[in-house]
């Protein structure tokens, strides 16, 4: 590997992390990366002076990433049910500060509350708030003035304080909760369940019209446990396995069917010792980079089994 590959090696995670908040998609970020690297490759290939090959691919990917929510938006907007980023599979950091920062600006809840921003503003939010970027240099990327990057910035800052929900950076007190949840789903028991639910707690699913999912999103740790239960009994009869995983910094759960493919991504929102949300990604077109996907058709059967 020459110089230069080590370059775009070394550059590739960090405008990862740019473009992945950006869009909440990981096959579109790749694509926006890839593309930006591109472009340095080709501007250092032409003899162009580039100061700061980290700045110009932020801005390469940043724009692209703007124009790719425009055009997504439409697509968004009549999503069938819930739209829920892609879910990113995470390992857990040794620096617990740093696994906190990671965690609160990669959770599920956080990127699905960037949904309800302009574009302009989650460029100019995540470059402010989560990348330390200076205003000035925000301005720059996001193509406007400084004051109008402020005004973006405080707009969209706004936005997210209003719908944030509480947040908590324990990964133990986390890791220990997920553990206890996937053994009560796993054995349908009710009581266990809500009792670790906070009582607002919010269960949404993401099936994007392939495979069923809800409707809608659930309400309060009642309605929620029972809906986790009855999960719990379709997954007994149907072999489906159940492992412990870290998604999107937070604990998480992955279901596997009995030859171990892939059904679905589970990110636990977790704060104070209870699970404030859970985000259930069942759409298949969202778990392709996770692994070789099952048949969710065959939970539909044993569902209907169960039915019975």
């Amino acid at each position: 590997m020459d110089e230069r590959e080590e370059l775009l090696e070394e550059l590739r995670p960090q405008a990862f992390a740019i473009a992945y908040r950006m869009v909440g998609t990981i096959t579109e970020a790749e694509d926006l990366v890839q593309e930006g690297l591109l472009r340095l490759h080709t501007a250092l290939e032409r003899g162009e002076r580039i100061d700061s090959p980290r700045a110009y691919v932020a801005t390469v990917v940043t724009r692209l990433g703007i124009d790719e929510l425009r055009s997504a938006r439409h697509r968004r907007e009549t999503y069938v049910g819930d739209w829920l980023p892609e879910p990113l599979l995470t390992g857990g950091a040794e620096d617990p500060e740093a696994h906190a920062e990671m965690a609160d600006s990669l959770s599920m809840a956080f990127l699905s509350l960037l949904e309800s921003l302009t574009p302009e503003q989650r460029a100019a939010f995540l470059l402010r708030e989560v990348f330390d970027y200076p205003y000035d240099r925000v301005a720059e990327i996001v193509g406007t003035s400084e004051a109008n990057a402020r005004q973006l910035a405080a707009r969209a800052r706004g936005h997210v304080a209003s719908g944030r929900g509480r947040f908590e950076a324990s990964r133990e007190r986390g890791e220990e909760l997920a553990d206890r949840f996937m053994a009560a789903v796993e054995r349908g028991e009710l009581a266990d369940l809500e009792a670790m639910l906070a009582e607002d707690v919010v269960l949404r699913g993401d099936g994007g019209g392939k495979v069923p999912a809800l409707a809608r999103a659930l309400h309060g740790a009642r309605r929620v446990a029972k809906t986790l239960a009855a999960w719990g009994r379709v997954a007994r009869r149907a072999d489906v396995g159940w492992e412990r995983v870290e998604v999107n910094g937070q604990a998480g759960v992955l279901t596997r069917d009995p030859e171990g493919v892939v059904i679905s991504v589970l990110a636990l929102d977790v704060a104070d010792g209870r699970i404030q949300g859970i985000s259930s990604v069942v759409n298949p077109d969202k778990l392709r980079h996770v692994g070789p996907l099952g048949d969710p058709h065959r939970l539909l059967r044993a569902q209907a089994r169960e039915g019975r």
